[in-house]
């Protein structure tokens, strides 16, 4: 539906319509609510920041078993696939510690004690999980190893993802609204009974029973990165949604709901420094997140960061800040020939700033605005530093390290010796704040004074208190599923009782 909805009213209405806003959607239809879903972007650019991920999702599992009831698998898969375990504990235990032990306890419990049991649903609805082979695991001793607690994603990405919940909501009866943009909430007697929203110039007020806000995170504002992430992030590239850019939060929070999250910090990554300033459907995968397979090294010619402090999956969402803050906010990734066969499918496409030389020297030779001399001695003085007494082992943490440096690598540490040589030229691209509303377990946002605002959920990026400074990889679409789910659920309740 892409004409102006009628406004009488519905039992439940979402604003937003990415992974978050589709299973709260979902979830409201199979409790018997009349669903309205208001899409802010035109259906050619429908499905969020959700249409432009990987479509990885982090889940507790035990073991194979449990990943066979999820994807379905053959016995050659089963047979050649060490997929090891990701207990809830664990999961549990680095949401906590990467959020420097603020992240609040009680939401990171039901996202994880939920996340299993919450993507058992989503496959009945028609979401096909596979295995990530080719961007998760390394063949060790004739198996693919899974490595970062991270083993399954959607057949498709998050392209696949957004076209198989949309097709199962329209199944299920739950309208679609294109081109929607909601500016206000609705309240009455201190109830949220709906929006205000924008179509064609033309000013709708849309009531319901519920409202689910589930419309991401501010990303994409560029005032609002500058005011709240700091010096630069202006300049940032935006790898998803144009239009997560903080209305409809900004919208509760004018009814008093109360802020949560950290607001001067968010996903990010190296990014191709050539790639278009918003996420292109037809231009993906413009992240580079494997550095850990070789160096990155700034316009100084000197490296900045531990590409190898821990798996890229727990390190990556921080890398878009690290290049910001060097001169010009770009830089290199270097990878000799045996680093550079491991890489997976972002470095091959075709849009990739990519250099290539048979030595160092030929290949730091084609770099602009560098000091060569520089880079050539810190990828000699790498190299030399480089403990080649222990063994390379891209699935574990290896242990292979430099000694000696100012900024040593700790794991995965390969010297840069082996032609043809590779690099590739990267910026920062931001993937999603971690600042929003704060929410209760059952998804109900807050207000100022900690109690509950009647008819009112949020669910997914929007969400404030999970995230701080670090992100595992996989867990945004978890939670966003989980708590969608929740919110559709409770709003349905309210909402048909109303």
């Amino acid at each position: 539906m892409s004409a102006a909805v009628e406004q009488g009213a519905v039992d439940v209405l979402v604003v937003g319509a990415g992974n978050a806003a589709l299973c709260a959607a979902l979830a409201a239809a199979e409790q018997g609510a009349t669903v309205l879903v208001l899409e802010r972007a035109p259906e050619s650019a429908r499905g969020g920041n959700s249409a432009y991920t990987g479509g990885a999702f982090r889940v507790a599992y035990d073991g194979a078993q449990d990943i066979a009831r999820l994807a379905d698998l053959s016995e050659d898969e089963l047979a050649r696939s060490d997929f090891g375990a990701y207990p809830a504990s664990q999961f549990f235990d680095e949401l906590i510690e990467m959020s420097g032990l603020r992240a609040d306890p009680d939401l990171v419990e039901v996202l994880v004690n939920n996340s299993f049991e919450t993507l058992q649903w989503m496959r009945s609805q028609g979401v096909r999980f596979i295995p990530i082979h080719g961007r998760q695991s390394f063949v060790v001793d004739g198996k693919h190893k899974f490595w970062g607690g991270l083993t399954i994603e959607v057949s498709g990405g998050g392209a696949g993802l957004v076209e198989s919940l949309f097709t199962r909501a329209q199944r299920q009866g739950v309208r679609i609204a294109y081109e929607h943009k909601m500016t206000e909430l609705l309240v009455e007697n201190g109830v949220v009974c709906g929006v205000v929203a924008v179509h064609n110039g033309q000013v709708r007020h849309l009531r319901a029973g519920a409202v689910v806000l589930a419309a991401g995170g501010f990303h994409a504002n560029t005032e609002w990165r500058a005011r709240y992430l700091g010096t630069n992030w202006d300049l940032a590239k935006v790898r998803g949604s144009r239009y997560n850019t903080g209305l409809a939060i900004q919208a509760a929070l004018n009814q008093g709901a109360r802020a949560a999250g950290h607001w001067t910090a968010c996903h990010s990554v190296f990014y191709d420094a050539n790639a278009p300033e918003f996420g292109d459907p037809a231009l993906l995968n413009q992240q580079k997140n494997y550095f850990n397979l070789g160096v990155v090294v700034n316009t100084l010619g000197e490296r900045f960061v531990n590409e190898g402090e821990n798996f890229r999956n727990y390190t990556y969402s921080r890398m878009g800040a690290a290049i910001l803050k060097q001169p010009g906010g770009r830089g290199w990734q270097i990878f000799d020939a045996q680093g550079a066969a491991l890489l997976p499918d972002e470095y091959r496409v075709r849009h990739a700033t990519r250099y290539q030389s048979d030595t160092l020297e030929g290949l730091v030779a084609q770099f602009e605005g560098v000091d060569k001399p520089q880079l050539l001695r810190t990828l000699r003085e790498f190299n030399a530093a480089v403990d080649r007494s222990v063994p390379f082992n891209p699935a574990v943490l290896d242990g292979r390290r430099t000694q000696g440096l100012a900024i040593d690598k700790t794991n995965w540490a390969l010297p840069l010796e082996q032609g043809p040589f590779v690099a590739f030229e990267v910026s920062c691209g931001i993937t999603c704040t971690y600042a929003g509303l704060s929410i209760t377990p059952q998804a109900q946002v807050l207000d100022e004074e900690g109690r509950t605002m009647p008819g009112l959920y949020a669910a997914g990026e929007m969400v404030g208190g999970l995230y701080y400074t670090k992100y595992p990889g996989g867990a945004g679409l978890t939670s966003g599923s989980v708590f969608g789910r929740i919110a559709g659920t409770q709003a349905a309740r309210h909402g048909r009782a109303q």
